[in-house]
């Protein structure tokens, strides 16, 4: 039987597991568009800006960092303030076993509890799955800008998807 998974608050000691975890998915995939893999300076620095209101959470397994999510600022502009975009990632050999949706629910949670109003799932429009989780927690579709990424020969989509946390 597989050990129990823990959400936590991500430490400092974890980011070396968040960030192998990220890296695969620049290397591979177009769920991030970014296209050089990030530095461990990088994600310490991303690290510090994160807080009570924006936090940085891990999925433990037997000891392993087997996933991550975070809430960012969704824009700098001050009157955005409650609306926070969300990141979640799922290492690559462990997909199709709820860990997202572990670490979306619990996300979710943490926005409420620290009043924000909104989140915002900005999603490559090949990730059906990335969707499909979103909407399965209650995300609408709002909107879908074409071409606006070019990475691996092509250009991509973006889904914007939202979730507003008072049910409306």
């Amino acid at each position: 039987m597989d050990a129990a998974v823990t959400i936590r608050r991500a430490r400092e000691a974890d980011l070396p597991a968040i960030n192998d975890i990220y890296n695969h998915y620049v290397l591979h995939s177009t769920c991030t568009y970014q296209e050089e893999p990030e530095t461990i300076e990088n994600r310490c620095a991303w690290f510090q800006q994160h807080g009570e209101l924006h936090p940085v959470i891990v999925a433990e397994q037997a000891g392993e960092i087997v996933g991550w999510g975070s809430l960012s600022a969704y824009h700098r502009r001050s009157a955005y303030r409650r609306t926070v975009e969300n990141s979640v990632y799922v290492h690559h050999h462990r997909h199709r076993c709820g860990l997202g949706s572990m670490l979306l629910r619990d996300l979710i949670s943490r926005a409420r509890e620290a009043g924000h109003r909104a989140i915002i799932a900005g999603i490559d429009g090949e990730q059906a799955a990335s969707v499909a989780l979103h909407a399965k927690f209650g995300f609408e579709t709002v909107g879908q800008l074409k071409q606006v990424g070019f990475k691996f020969g092509r250009w991509l989509d973006v889904i914007y998807m939202e979730l507003l946390l008072d049910g409306r």
